[in-house]
């Protein structure tokens, strides 16, 4: 006789409450297994509690408040996608997204970070409204594929170079625009940062679940054994006021928000995170088997309006765009087949709230391996680009190393999809070209001309 708590194929019928609701029986799973898989599944993308301050404090935001956003942000969009769409992915503040917030928008184009946050409530709005229409589709079909991996590619790359140059790795020279750093004795969180580095890949070969977040904790024991970071005054404490940020809706409504630069602005966002997001999904989805047979993902439009909800949300505590986490392969992989194992994940962030003055003390030397090893992982897009195929390749190519090169996810965005229609053309193909291409084309140039 099966186990009720056993997870087997006939126990469907004896379920009872959450686990009837989460069809342990169908996936054969159990709560131990998908606690387990949610515990593992934070680990794996702690990091950006650290992470996601430093690089928004760098905006001008408060890095305690932006703390606890993050945190927040995470807890009630793991528990959307959880319970409303049943996945077993954890959501938290985007890498990439993050960086495109604070140093293209907020540092390079001026704008202040309540207006940005600003943006980023109005990409989470489109984007609900996407979900829940067949415009979804229509958009996804109309980029090219070439297009969608050199944007993820890029972003690595431009992640990977702020990590470099927070490290002291790549810094500034004059005649050839940037050098290698110094890494003499002297410059002690250079070296910090190269040993972060070297753990953290020694980590992630060994494939250890949360090798990011364990290469910052090990990282910033040796920088405060050598007195390289600050020591904490604490371990546990009650969560940093977020209300500091709570500016989104003084600036929602101005004239400001409905410039051709901030629709551009906007567009990126929900691009960026469109696409990242519908990869994920069907990632780590096919990942734990729950395709459908026809290819097609299961209670896609909920899963796809979670994630929205999500952005909204963080917008409005405080953080830039929150998005679905690659990582949470690493709890499939530990078990992880339902929506309870992102409950769990949720879980976890709300006990990290009460840990700020342990995580306080991390700086950008100690993160920068963390940056660069996410790059690492994003640019693994470079490969799905059919370099066979010129016409495709050339767009994709310009729009990757043009991120790093001008210091802007928007530029390289912007430089592929205006190519691409042009290269098409001249190709013979303008048939081809999808209309949306068409107009975004228009919309790009105008950004060029008229805002650069």
């Amino acid at each position: 006789m099966a186990n009720r708590g056993s997870g087997s194929k006939g126990s469907s019928s004896t379920e009872t409450g959450l686990a009837k609701y989460f069809e342990f029986g169908k996936f054969k799973t159990s709560y131990r297994k998908e606690f387990i898989a949610g515990f593992t599944t934070f680990l794996a993308m702690a990091y950006i509690l650290v992470v996601n301050p430093l690089i928004l404090g760098d905006a001008g935001m408060d890095t305690g408040a932006v703390f606890t956003a993050t945190a927040i942000a995470a807890i009630i969009g793991s528990l959307v996608m959880g319970l409303y769409a049943r996945y077993p992915i954890a959501l938290a503040p985007g890498m990439g997204l993050n960086a495109f917030f604070a140093y293209t928008v907020v540092i390079g184009s001026g704008i202040p970070w309540e207006q940005a946050l600003g943006a980023v409530f109005i990409s989470g709005v489109i984007f609900l409204i996407l979900a829940f229409t067949g415009i979804r589709e229509a958009i996804i079909n109309a980029i090219p594929s070439s297009l969608k991996f050199g944007a993820a590619a890029g972003i690595g790359l431009f992640i990977a170079f702020i990590g470099m140059k927070n490290a002291g790795i790549i810094v500034a020279n004059e005649a050839t625009f940037v050098g290698l750093g110094d890494f003499n004795l002297d410059n002690k969180g250079t070296l910090l940062a190269l040993f972060g580095i070297v753990v953290t890949v020694i980590l992630m070969v060994r494939k250890i679940y949360g090798a990011i977040f364990y290469g910052i904790v090990i990282t910033s024991i040796v920088g405060m054994i050598f007195s390289i970071v600050n020591t904490p005054d604490g371990v546990v404490d009650l969560p940093p006021d977020p209300t500091a940020l709570f500016a989104l809706f003084d600036h929602l409504f101005t004239a400001d928000m409905w410039t051709l630069n901030m629709i551009v602005i906007i567009f990126t966002f929900l691009f960026v995170d469109f696409f990242d997001t519908a990869g994920t999904l069907f990632g780590v989805a096919s990942q734990a088997g729950l395709i459908d047979k026809d290819d097609k993902l299961p209670r896609a439009g909920r899963a796809l309006a979670s994630d929205s909800i999500a952005t909204i949300a963080g917008a409005v505590v405080g953080t830039s765009t929150t998005t679905s986490y690659i990582e949470s392969s690493a709890g499939v992989a530990a078990g992880g087949r339902t929506g309870f194992t992102a409950v769990s994940t949720a879980f976890f962030f709300l006990l990290a709230l009460f840990f700020f003055p342990l995580l306080s003390v991390v700086d950008g030397f100690v993160t920068a391996p963390a940056l660069i090893i996410v790059g690492v992982l994003m640019a693994s897009a470079l490969k799905k680009i059919d370099w066979e195929q010129f016409d495709e390749a050339l767009p994709a190519f310009i729009a990757v190393v043009a991120m790093p090169l001008t210091y802007s996810i928007a530029n390289g965005i912007a430089l592929g999809f205006i190519l691409y229609p042009i290269i098409k053309i001249a190709k013979g193909e303008a048939n081809k070209v999808h209309p949306v291409m068409y107009f975004l084309f228009v919309v790009f140039i105008c950004y060029f001309v008229f805002l650069r």
